[in-house]
């Protein structure tokens, strides 16, 4: 028997109302913040991931989906959003239009890593991006924005943290101050992290094994190294989230996953759960559109999966809107009144009435069972005497009450109470 790949998980038509509740209110936040929605696909070539992420990071070098297409072409499965979305700014000659290009997406991603309550190999991210502007108002616009993502589904015991990770001007000092400090505790450090102090020390900070965190713990901070720009554009950050009361932590451990992020980072974590279990994060890259073969064009961006959202949702028991029934269940009594059954579906469907036909040989008491299952508020019922007459007994599901009404009667009636 077939079972679904490790690693990934169907989303059953029960879970479905969650799926809807967020990916609703992700669509209406960026509508309301003036963000178009981008759809890429779902591989791209292998190397604008590993120019863009980084050769040393765990995504590309554990976690990426590759293969060689029929013509020899080397291919990756979407491991992140943002590289695709600068892939087709520069792509499609967004650098043009008034800037920021501002863009948001709903896509599937594929990493190999261990699965765990709320990671899946498969799983599926929303994010937004702001192109072409370095205004650190900007940067306050995108946190904003992701912390009212979580408050309009109802989350809280939410944590916001940020910190600034320099540019490539002062990232340089840090790094070597960074090397120094973790020479002394290589022997305690775990074989990743033993493998970054080489590739990239940055990473150093982001690992959530005990030993290493607390090492990191005492590490130097970035913060205390950023150039006059970077500094002047970090306090600029938070004097605005300040302004907007977003309640926010400094936490200088915080550096993203990406090698791609310079300046500003940020990530939201629930209550309890720690990094490993963030619901989001983000921050500028403002070197990325160059490194892709553009000119230098400044960005920053945020993403959360939404498998963790739903967990999440799920944890603090918040309920969300089931997804609407049918409203109308025809059933019908006898091979004639069945065929009028399926033509009355079809007018009342054309009529925007959603409406099911009840199928097989099931009784009138099976099929009332099967419309109360269903969840729908009314049955059309046609029998012999239907059918003679040209009407339809219509029975509400909710009262119990009945009565013996024309087709065009129904209709009228229908379409007000489902509009109600």
């Amino acid at each position: 028997m077939y079972k679904a790949p490790r690693g990934t998980a169907d989303i059953l038509p029960e879970e479905q109302g969650y799926w809807r509740y967020v990916e609703d209110r992700a669509i209406a936040l960026c509508l309301l913040y003036g963000y178009q929605r981008l759809d890429t696909p779902a591989f791209e070539d292998v190397q604008l991931f590993t120019r863009s992420i980084g050769e040393g990071t765990d995504i590309v070098t554990k976690e990426m989906y590759t293969f060689e297409d029929r013509s020899g072409n080397l291919l990756a499965l979407r491991p992140e959003g943002t590289a695709p979305v600068c892939r087709a700014y520069l792509e499609h000659g967004m650098d043009n239009l008034p800037q920021p290009v501002k863009l948001y997406y709903l896509a599937a991603i594929f990493r190999y890593e261990r699965p765990q309550a709320g990671r899946y190999r498969q799983h599926y991210q929303f994010g937004f991006e702001a192109i072409g502007d370095a205004d650190p108002a900007l940067d306050a616009e995108i946190v904003e924005m992701a912390w009212r993502f979580f408050e309009l589904l109802g989350l809280g015991r939410l944590y916001l943290y940020l910190n600034s990770i320099g540019c490539k001007s002062c990232r340089p000092e840090y790094l070597e101050s960074l090397k120094r400090y973790y020479s002394a505790h290589l022997s305690g450090l775990c074989s990743d992290c033993k493998a970054r102090f080489e590739k990239n020390p940055l990473r150093l900070l982001d690992c959530k094994k005990t030993a290493c965190y607390d090492v990191a713990e005492a590490a130097p901070k970035s913060t205390d190294y950023l150039c006059r720009d970077c500094k002047s554009h970090f306090e600029t950050v938070v004097e605005y989230l300040k302004a907007l009361k977003l309640p926010f932590d400094i936490n200088h451990r915080l550096v993203r996953g990406l090698d791609y992020y310079t300046k500003t980072v940020f990530e939201i974590q629930p209550l309890g759960d720690g990094a490993q279990s963030a619901l989001g994060g983000g921050g500028r890259y403002d070197d990325l559109i160059e490194e892709l073969g553009g000119k230098p064009v400044p960005a920053i961006g945020f993403a959360a999966g939404m498998e963790r959202v739903v967990l999440n949702l799920k944890e603090q028991k918040i309920a969300v809107p089931a997804l609407p029934a049918p409203p109308v269940f025809v059933a019908h009594l006898g091979n004639e009144a069945k065929l009028e059954a399926v033509k009355l579906t079809s007018i009342l469907r054309k009529d925007d009435i959603a409406a099911i036909t009840a199928t097989g040989d099931r009784s009138l008491k099976g099929q009332l069972r099967q419309a109360n299952s269903l969840g729908s508020n009314y049955v059309a019922i046609i029998g012999d005497d239907e059918v003679k007459s040209g009407a339809v007994t219509l029975r509400n599901m909710m009262t119990g009450e009945q009565k013996t009404v024309s087709r065009v009667e129904l209709i009228k009636l229908l379409t007000r109470v489902t509009q109600e």
